[in-house]
């Protein structure tokens, strides 16, 4: 075996265990389980106390149900229409999302949004991502025409300078081919890698755009997007939050932060509505 490859191995290895933890989800999927479960529910009309619509955008790997089984249901009990979608599909690759070029992802984002606000007659819609989900709605944002359309993006775990997978990447350019290899064949992963030219373009003038409320939701566990502290964001209108500053008994990583973090999602719920927040605590577990 190739020395590089052995290195490769461990990132390899990670990508894996996300995918395993999208399995359970597949067989939903497969039969249409979002709206059966409330959410993509095309006929919901925003109320009066809730006057837009959440789009959750999942990660990589991800589908629009894996990232969901948990914080869809748990938005749509408190009174949001609640959509999701799936983007970055590659040719032959079934259930497993987000893998190519992360600009095309956000232009089908873009349409998706477009449908949402269509259906439910919203001037503007809430945007809630996980990981790349967290970072790609900025793309959209940005040079798209989102923001006319995004009152505010919530990223959990958010890549949004980057994955190094906890520095694996960071060995990347000592084996010759390996990033023309990850390139080619998922270019979604390549995007996200630190130094690459669609991360370039996309924090180049500054994180944020006029407009748009952001909140980034990290964990210091997180073992994916890292240094942790690479998911947050600099701007005007930006709420960095560090989930065990809320909770110090709160162990959750990258994946679990979206997948079934009820601490997290009261944080969630409190960014997308700002006016009647209440503290997150260790307590919001239960709530």
């Amino acid at each position: 075996m190739l020395p590089w490859k052995r290195v490769l191995r461990p990132l390899a290895a990670l990508l894996l265990t996300a995918a395993v933890a999208t399995v359970p989800a597949a067989a939903a999927h497969a039969a249409d389980a979002a709206p059966q479960s409330g959410w993509n529910d095309f006929s919901c009309k925003p109320s009066a106390a809730h006057p837009r619509p959440v789009v959750l955008v999942h990660g990589t790997l991800g589908n629009s149900v894996d990232n969901w089984l948990s914080l869809a249901p748990y938005l749509k009990d408190r009174g949001y229409c609640v959509f999701s979608l799936d983007y970055g599909q590659l040719p032959g690759v079934p259930l497993f999302y987000g893998l190519g070029p992360i600009d095309k992802s956000a232009e089908q984002l873009s349409a998706f949004v477009d449908k949402v606000l269509a259906a439910t007659g919203a001037a503007r819609a809430d945007l809630v991502g996980h990981s790349q989900g967290g970072m790609m709605p900025r793309y959209y944002l940005k040079f798209l025409g989102g923001a006319a359309k995004v009152n505010a993006l919530v990223g959990l775990a958010p890549d949004n300078h980057g994955a190094t997978l906890s520095g694996l990447t960071n060995l990347l350019p000592y084996f010759p081919g390996a990033a023309d290899l990850i390139k080619a064949t998922t270019p979604g992963l390549a995007d996200q890698i630190p130094g690459s030219a669609f991360l370039a373009k996309l924090n180049a003038g500054g994180d944020t755009v006029p407009g748009v409320h952001y909140t980034v939701i990290a964990t210091k566990y997180d073992e994916v997007a890292t240094p942790w502290q690479s998911q947050y964001l600099s701007g005007a209108d930006v709420h960095n939050v560090l989930l065990q500053d809320l909770c110090p008994l709160d162990l959750s990583e990258h994946v679990a932060i979206g997948l079934f973090d009820r601490i997290a999602f009261h944080e969630v719920a409190n960014a997308l509505d700002p006016a009647h927040a209440t503290d997150t605590t260790c307590a919001s577990a239960f709530s």
